[in-house]
């Protein structure tokens, strides 16, 4: 709900759970006056003062507070060069040449319903009751510039996303050189930054630093969003954890260049803004034009962490994933990569068909090597037509339908390899700058996806195999960051708009194809999970988590994960790869959308019997792990032996718990103790029959000592109301 109090000039957004209360000050300022739990009246305004002392900081000509101070007082969207000197969320150049920038309140206007964002990926209300936004009109007096706020609330769980429109409404050309989607002033700084940092291999890891004056924060200027840090942070208040505490959770639903940092100033007080990095980035903006920001999505949870990511989980699940997977059931696949690498053909991708339906796999997926020359990462990327010296597509794709199973297939679009017959014909469609040699990476180059033409081709090609066969399921792979970062068909004063065009460009042809193929489920990768973001989620219902498939190396990336995205758009697989069995294997991957990277051929017959069981398991807990509330009951950044987490369904009638040893403890008690459930209820323990009381499993705990095993060794508990 969004209220305006026209005689206090008071803007209050209410959730179920917070509210957020912004001001019109004098001089038509727009102040942040307040965000965390939500309050039932708004008589907020002495929260506005900020100021103890502002050193040497010049103060707005029209305010004559004693008080006041621009540069202390917490600016709802806050702006370069008069006199705040904190980090400022929108910097324009105007025809001067300097980039003082002065926002002032103009008008709002609310309405039901969320505005469509497109082609920005976003989140959205299918319908107008469940949602309302909020546009709050600012003007540059000087330059013409506006900005436009757009704050969408959510009257179902705790989301609220902000995003801006800057128009140029003056009569001369300027240029953004900084141009955030938002800010949010805290009034302390007794709080903890957490981020997800990573690697290869090692994504998403959680790291937990006590904030302190100056800047902190993450960022990207890869091309992606990276596995190197990833565009969510949060702030938990000092002291708390999972379950206590004021935390604020902040993720950019973009799949580019990000920023999101704190700043602490010297009345410790926090300012956190987000939006596109402004490292090499510019946009010009003629009069009449505009530019739209990527949303933010910002949470509030009274609760610690995990309600914080229940909320994410609730808000993506429900207002951010599209399509027919939405909610039809995935299916159980296999991924012949482990299996065969470059090394297959028409009979053995056939044998793995046949002996995955043995155990009751649904699904083939043909990764890397089916096109092109494609017989190692040297070549072909970018023709994307079979290779018929390997491949009979039409026996292999019907014999593999008429098993049962369904088909899928891998494609990395937005590559180039140097050996290939598009480079012959296009090198300047490589990313590029003029006068340098292009860095290979993983020998091959980035395509300029900016290029319509460029789009066009790469549809053009794979059109005609995905309209020439019955596909179900494409894999879509980035594989290597962008250096170099140009393109042929941009003039040097706007080259600083290439990455932000190239990613609008990969949302172009993501979009296009999801139209085209509405039945087609799609999952993201790159390089595992280098490019798991929520404007990749708007595309793609599951991302490929890790090119990990280690299940104790898992269970880090898995709950870092966690923190902001939801099991169901997880890809977890069980590879034959790993320190663990096939039960800890399955048990881990169970806990994400599920597959196999491995040879079924090779199977022993007692493999094939755990792989039947663990098909079974997938259909019986599907509903639960997709649609249920995750609880993270033991993290593994908090204990180095076991991590521990439960599914418990909305209904709360019904909770799966799984429990890892990681590595083996001297001889101890193990009573866990669980969380979500119904403390009036009662709940059966399939495994014994035993029945607990919810507020037993809860306030007592659940003796566990005698099935925790050696290290790698993993069990489940599933619970029934009776």
């Amino acid at each position: 709900m969004i209220t305006f109090n026209e005689e206090k000039k008071l803007f209050k957004l209410d959730t179920p759970a917070s509210s957020y209360i912004m001001g019109v000050y004098e001089a038509d300022l727009l102040l942040c006056l307040y965000y965390g739990k939500r309050l039932p009246d708004d008589n907020v305004w002495a929260l506005a003062r900020r100021n103890i002392s502002a050193s040497f900081s010049p103060v707005v000509p029209e305010i004559r507070d004693h008080w006041y101070s621009t540069d202390a007082a917490p600016m709802e969207y806050p702006v370069n060069g008069r006199g705040d000197f904190r980090l400022s969320a929108l910097s324009v150049k105007n025809k001067d040449g300097n980039t003082v920038t002065d926002l002032r309140y103009v008008s709002y206007e609310i309405t039901p319903g969320k505005p469509d964002m497109s082609p920005l990926p976003h989140l959205y209300c299918e319908n107008d009751a469940d949602c309302d936004t909020l546009a709050i009109t600012m003007r540059d007096a000087y330059t013409g510039v506006e900005a436009v706020l757009y704050y969408t609330v959510f009257n179902t769980c705790d989301v609220i996303a902000k995003h801006v429109v800057i128009k140029n409404g003056g009569a001369d050309a300027v240029i953004l050189d900084r141009a955030l989607s938002a800010g949010v002033d805290l009034p302390a700084m007794d709080y903890d930054l957490i981020t997800l940092w990573g690697r290869h291999v090692k994504e998403r890891q959680f790291e937990r630093r006590p904030l302190a004056h100056g800047i902190q924060g993450v960022h990207s200027k890869r091309g992606v969003s990276s596995h190197a840090q990833n565009p969510f942070a949060a702030l938990i208040s000092t002291g708390g954890g999972e379950d206590v505490g004021d935390a604020y959770g902040f993720n950019l639903v973009y799949s580019g260049n990000f920023e999101i940092a704190a700043e602490v100033d010297h009345n410790a007080s926090t300012r956190v803004v987000m939006g596109i990095d402004p490292t090499d980035f510019e946009w010009n903006l003629a009069p009449g034009e505009s530019f739209t920001t990527p949303e933010a999505v910002i949470v509030y949870s009274d609760e610690g962490l995990g309600k914080m990511s229940r909320t994410f989980h609730k808000a993506y699940s429900e207002y951010l994933i599209r399509g027919k997977y939405k909610k039809a059931k995935r299916p159980l696949l296999i991924n012949s990569w482990e299996a065969a690498y470059f090394d297959f053909d028409t009979d053995k991708l056939i044998s793995f068909a046949q002996r995955a339906k043995e155990t009751g796999i649904e699904m083939l997926v043909m990764d890397d090597g089916w096109f092109g020359k494609r017989n190692d990462d040297t070549t072909s990327l970018g023709d994307w037509y079979i290779n018929t010296d390997k491949l009979d597509m039409a026996r292999l794709v019907d014999t593999v339908h008429a098993m049962g199973l369904k088909f899928g297939i891998w494609y990395e679009p937005e590559m180039i390899s140097p050996v290939s017959d598009l480079y012959r014909a296009h090198p300047d469609w490589a990313v590029h700058v003029p006068g340098r040699e292009n860095s290979p990476g993983r020998q091959q180059y980035v395509l300029d996806v900016s290029r319509e033409d460029v789009r066009d081709n790469i549809f053009g090609q794979m059109c005609s195999v995905l309209k020439n066969y019955k596909i179900d399921y494409l894999k879509w792979d980035f594989n290597r960051n962008v250096s170099e970062a140009g393109s042929a068909l941009l003039p040097p004063e706007r080259a600083h708009e290439f990455f932000h065009r190239f990613i609008l460009g990969t949302y172009d042809l993501m979009d296009r194809f999801t139209k085209e193929f509405p039945d087609i489920l799609f999952e993201n990768c790159s390089g595992g999970g280098g490019r798991f973001d929520p404007g990749m989620l708007y595309f793609s219902p599951q991302i490929w988590t890790s090119d990990n498939t280690d299940p104790i190396e898992r269970l880090m990336i898995q709950f870092g994960t966690s923190l902001c995205y939801p099991a169901s758009t997880m890809g977890a697989h069980v590879s034959a790869c790993g320190r663990t069995g096939y039960r800890t294997k399955g048990d881990v991957a169970l806990w994400g959308t599920y597959g196999y990277e491995l040879d079924p051929n090779k199977l022993s017959a007692e493999e094939k019997q755990i792989v039947k069981e663990q098909v079974a398991e997938y259909h019986k807990y599907y509903r639960l792990i997709r649609e249920g509330e995750l609880y993270r009951l033991i993290a593994p950044w908090d204990n180095a032996f076991r991590c521990a987490w439960s599914f418990v369904s909305q209904d709360k009638s019904e909770a799966l718990v799984t429990v890892v040893t990681m590595r083996q403890t001297q001889e101890e008690l193990f009573r866990l103790k669980l969380k979500g459930l119904d403390p009036g209820k009662y709940y059966r323990n399939e495994a014994d029959g035993e029945v607990y009381s919810g507020a037993l499993l809860m306030y007592a705990g659940l003796e566990l000592t005698d099935l925790c095993g050696d290290d790698g060794t993993s069990f489940k508990v599933y619970l029934k109301e009776v």
